[in-house]
């Protein structure tokens, strides 16, 4: 049968179709195609012959009559007929292909040579001539597919061939690259493209992480990206499936709106048999059930991509540690030639002093024993800087040990007072202690000599620092239960050296407590000293039970350091009520 849906076809189309006619003496439905039909570039049918109409459920009376009818007989991928019915057109080069066509609850496939119907010169295509056969049918039905006929294996191999291709290419692209971000995004495009999917997405995975994102994605365009959604792994038995097993399998995700409607294949990435990823792929044509060999190549596709995924990892994270080992390095270098002025700068000093008094250049013994006690100073600093060094050499070695007893807060504060009073003084900079009132004494758990050394580095940063305005040491109590080498204390005592100095910028505050890491290396070389003051502090402090945090709201707004150490036993407050005591 013949059924024409506008009987005024383009005059081109005509003339080709009466050429036909009057060559072959034929009548175009004994073309020698079991169905032949024309449609324009909007997929409308123009004409339409099938020598199988009763599969439809209709007769040619019928179909000229309501032309809606045969024009529900439309592919089950539209718009992968579209595209390749646009591309017929544009190229003018005939296509074959083979697709599923739908008819109410059937679904048949066809095979196609989609041909344009060529213009005239300098016009443009507007209708395709089309010839194929019946391949297989089946009815479609939600709960239970029957097929009436199976795919053949010619149909099969061309699938695996074009697979395997897909697969081929997939590989050689990203053996090519060792950027795991690109590695991921070139997958899924790859894989989106080829197969012409809805979307294709993937997810790295780390079995300490129970949460899956989506960190790559290819899809159409009328759908929403995807990037960045998480997908709770506890919640969904079909991925911890794959991930466990390495097996793919077929599911829905209506709830995460993958692909409305569709099937979603899952495949999980793997190295040695431990999964690093999973890729969701969507199932583009139901009727095209997945083949054993089809799953073979997505296991394999699979493998390469993890394969590729660790190398990838491995790369980055050599590069990072290489990246960090040459900071090491230039820290550790620029903090070498700082310490070797610390070192040099003293040490010359005392050489010109002693020599001085030894060559009898003093003129009286007043200016001797000034002589005297400027070598003095100078090699108590030279002292304080071995001393940090070798404090670095022991914590980097594992070997810092401390013996922590009761220490009594006030007289630790005093000897603070009495060593840095004076070079607060110096500098015309007030200088402030307070420690909470209390009808008995205040007692830590601490190394006295490491917790005068650690106030002594804070309140002398915080001198060195600062240019005008002071510096106010105070203490208060937590009152806190805390445990500490299997040992419980009532609280904590917590210590701060505020001063009103140059400040650090917020985003440069984290080097603070960094080995080797200075803020800026020309702060260091312009006020003295080797930058290990906080980090030493640091490592003491949490050697003995406490913590030591640093706040400055940027540079020019002064800062403040806090550290905190065991409350050996709780005392009596006096002007303190149990309201205006911090609780932590």
């Amino acid at each position: 049968m013949i059924i024409t849906a506008n009987s005024q076809l383009p005059n081109l189309f005509s003339q080709n179709m009466e050429s036909v006619t009057n060559q072959t003496g034929i009548p175009i439905h004994s073309l020698g195609a079991e169905l032949v039909y024309t449609q324009d570039g909007t997929g409308r049918y123009l004409s339409f012959y099938w020598q199988q109409s009763e599969l439809l459920g209709l007769n040619p009376q019928q179909l000229n009559d309501e032309v809606s009818e045969y024009e529900s007989f439309v592919p089950a991928d539209k718009s992968s007929y579209l595209e390749k019915l646009h591309e017929v057109l544009t190229n003018l080069v005939p296509e074959k292909l083979q697709c599923w066509f739908s008819h109410h609850q059937q679904l048949f496939e066809l095979e196609l040579i989609i041909s344009p119907v060529m213009p005239k010169l300098g016009k443009v295509a507007t209708t395709v001539f089309v010839m194929g056969r019946l391949l297989q049918t089946k009815i479609n039905q939600q709960a239970d597919d029957v097929i009436l006929k199976t795919p053949t294996q010619l149909e099969l191999a061309l699938r695996s061939h074009k697979h395997q291709k897909i697969v081929n290419r997939i590989t050689r692209n990203i053996r090519r690259n060792l950027d795991i971000d690109i590695i991921w995004q070139q997958t899924v495009d790859s894989l989106g493209k080829a197969l012409r999917l809805e979307r294709c997405v993937m997810f790295p995975y780390q079995p300490s992480n129970t949460k899956l994102q989506v960190i790559a994605e290819y899809h159409q365009s009328d759908l929403r990206s995807m990037r960045g959604v998480e997908i709770d792994v506890t919640a969904e038995p079909a991925f911890i499936q794959v991930l466990t097993t390495l097996e793919p399998i077929v599911m829905e995700v209506p709830r995460y709106n993958l692909c409305p409607n569709k099937k979603i294949l899952l495949v999980a990435t793997s190295h040695q048999d431990q999964a690093n990823g999973l890729i969701a792929l969507s199932l583009r044509d139901e009727c095209y059930p997945l083949t054993e060999a089809e799953i073979e190549l997505a296991k394999e596709v699979a493998d390469q991509l993890g394969t590729a995924i660790a190398h990838a990892t491995l790369y980055q994270e050599l590069e990072i540690a290489r990246q960090k080992a040459e900071e090491a390095s230039r820290l550790k270098s620029e903090f070498l030639a700082n310490v070797s002025h610390e070192i040099r700068t003293p040490l010359n000093g005392m050489i010109g002093f002693l020599k001085l008094i030894l060559d009898g250049m003093a003129d009286d013994p007043e200016e001797q024993k000034e002589f005297l006690c400027e070598a003095h100073h100078l090699s108590l600093h030279l002292l304080e800087v071995v001393s940090d060094i070798l404090d670095i050499a022991k914590i980097e070695a594992g070997k810092m040990e401390l013996d922590c007893t009761p220490v009594k807060l006030d007289e630790l504060f005093n000897d603070v007072d009495n060593f840095m009073r004076p070079q607060a003084q110096m500098r015309n900079l007030s200088f402030g202690m307070q420690i909470p009132a209390t009808s008995d004494e205040i007692i830590v758990q601490g190394n006295y000599q490491r917790l005068l050394q650690v106030m002594i580095n804070l309140v002398n940063n915080a001198i060195k620092f600062t240019q005008e305005g002071g510096v106010t040491v105070s203490a208060d109590l937590v009152r806190k239960k805390t445990k500490f080498q299997e040992q419980q204390f009532p609280g904590m005592v917590r210590v701060r050296v505020a001063d009103t100095g140059i400040g650090v910028s917020l985003d440069k505050q984290d080097k603070l407590f960094q080995l080797f890491s200075q803020v800026d290396g020309s702060r260091t070389r312009q006020f003295g000293g080797t930058g290990l003051g906080l980090a030493i502090s640091q490592k003491l402090v949490e050697a003995m039970g406490g913590e030591v945090h640093f706040y400055s709201l940027g540079e020019g707004l002064g800062s403040t350091v806090t550290f905190t150490v065991p409350l050996y036993q709780q005392p009596v407050i006096l002007s303190y009520t149990e309201s205006e005591l911090k609780e932590g």
